[in-house]
């Protein structure tokens, strides 16, 4: 088999692949045995079918094509691995000559094949690279939210007589139809005014509405077979309520941790929240030194690929193509591509282990993210065919430690900072806990947010 492979831009490239029939020939005889499985002829028993018979029933030209149909993706496989080309996105195939169509054996199989590539990557010497960080502090604010958060989970719903406000939880019966046809309904519906994660407008509907009333509002329906489309929506409060959370004393502390003095557990916060900076020191070197690279160097993106990655995220949200929001999307579509092409460029030259411990750790922190236990996120994970996906989420984010391991990072006074992060620490190590946070998508679980992770079909190769 013959290659030749033309470049056609930084991330395009043509190969032109000649087969010689000898090559061809098994594929040949496959696809007579196959036709002659399918065929039932008159004095012969299904699948014994002479060879001649069957070519001079269905014709040369239709076994042929099935030769050439079965072979071609093994052939383009060895066609790019001969041209050493790193596939991305799917190949545009053409079909130039067929061999042995007048029964003969001789001549060769011509295709030509456009395919989208990962761009070269001309990578920097990271030791003279230097970013600037504005470390986190922990001070008696992060201590009093840690506190506030915790006291939020003993918290108790008490009812209101007053007009709904921001903030405050509603018991609901929603309605929506669409000219008259009722679409979608629930019933008792506890939800806080301000999460913002139902039906757009709902927010503005329950503000000043008291219990036992009722308001209609329209919204555009998110899911469904009828995604995309308004609806009108009839909702009633059947209930006000606030939370009402518990005094911060030494009872409170007893109660919810083992220590018995609120000073004692506040003392406990702090150190929590002195390692959550420490942490957070990490993930910011990690983002802007991913910002600084992806703004200094040269990185092309197949204009396909980010098309593809659109129209999959429209569809996503049930949006039709050429829908107004992938243009919104757009820009960061790309970027993602960019950084993916990065990481998995810089992941080529360092040698980034992942082991189980730094997989669970990327797990747990998902699940947390989504509210789904790890177990049940694991088993969607792999419904979905993306367990090789979080591998190489994992693996960049460590390759990326590996290099800030040799970045200067300093903070906003100019003090060199020390991260703790060593080349060969990382390849062991890593950061999985920052991974998921990096990759922390909002598309639905396990995928919640197309726009942060837009360039996943990447792997495809």
């Amino acid at each position: 088999m013959k290659t030749e492979s033309e470049k056609l831009s930084p991330t395009r490239v043509k190969l032109t692949v000649e087969v010689p029939f000898d090559d061809l020939k098994p594929a040949v005889e496959a696809a007579t045995t196959k036709i002659a499985d399918q065929v039932q002829i008159p004095g012969f028993r299904k699948g014994k079918v002479p060879s001649k018979l069957v070519e001079q029933r269905f014709g040369r030209p239709a076994i042929m094509q099935e030769a050439v149909n079965d072979a071609l993706p093994d052939f383009y496989q060895k066609a790019a691995a001969e041209a050493e080309i790193k596939p991305v996105g799917r190949p545009e195939v053409e079909v130039n000559e067929v061999p042995g169509l007048d029964g003969s054996e001789e001549g060769n199989l011509l295709f030509t094949v456009e395919q989208d590539v990962r761009p070269e990557i001309a990578l920097p010497d990271f030791s003279t690279y230097e970013v600037e960080i504005e470390e986190p502090e922990v001070d008696a604010d992060a201590v009093q939210v840690r506190l506030d958060e915790l006291r939020e989970r003993f918290g108790t719903l008490v009812g209101v007589d007053r007009p709904a406000a921001d903030g405050d939880f509603v018991s609901l019966d929603m309605v929506a139809t669409i000219e008259d046809e009722e679409i979608e309904s629930v019933e008792g519906v506890s939800y806080q005014i301000g999460e913002g994660n139902m039906l757009e407008g709902l927010d503005e509907a329950l503000i000043g509405l008291s219990a036992e009333e009722t308001t209609t509002f329209v919204s555009t329906l998110a899911g469904g077979d009828r995604a995309g489309e308004e609806a009108q929506v009839k909702v009633t409060a059947q209930s006000v309520k606030v939370r009402e959370l518990p005094e911060a004393d030494d009872e409170f502390a007893e109660m919810a941790s083992e220590f018995d003095t609120i000073d004692e557990l506040k003392e406990d916060l702090k150190t929590q929240a002195a390692a959550d900076a420490e942490g957070n020191r990490v993930a910011l070197a990690r983002n802007a030194l991913l910002e600084k690279l992806l703004e200094e160097l040269e990185i092309p993106v197949p204009e396909q690929l980010v098309e593809d990655e659109i129209l999959s995220h429209l569809e996503n949200e049930g949006k039709e193509a050429g829908d107004p929001h992938g243009e919104e999307i757009r820009e960061d579509t790309e970027k993602a591509v960019r950084a993916q092409f990065l990481l998995d460029e810089i992941n080529g030259t360092r040698e980034v282990n992942v082991d189980q411990g730094d997989l669970m750790n990327y797990m747990t922190q998902l699940s947390a993210q989504y509210g789904i236990e790890p177990n049940q996120l694991l088993q969607m994970l792999a419904q979905s065919g993306q367990l090789e996906q979080i591998f190489s989420e994992v693996q960049r984010s460590k390759a990326l430690d590996v290099v800030l391991a040799d970045v200067i990072v300093k903070n906003a006074a100019g003090d060199v900072l020390d991260l703790g992060l060593s080349s060969e620490e990382s390849d062991e190590s890593g950061d999985a806990e920052a991974a998921a946070e990096e990759k922390a998508p909002a598309k639905k679980a396990p995928a919640k947010k197309a726009d942060d992770a837009a360039a996943e079909s990447t792997d495809s190769e």
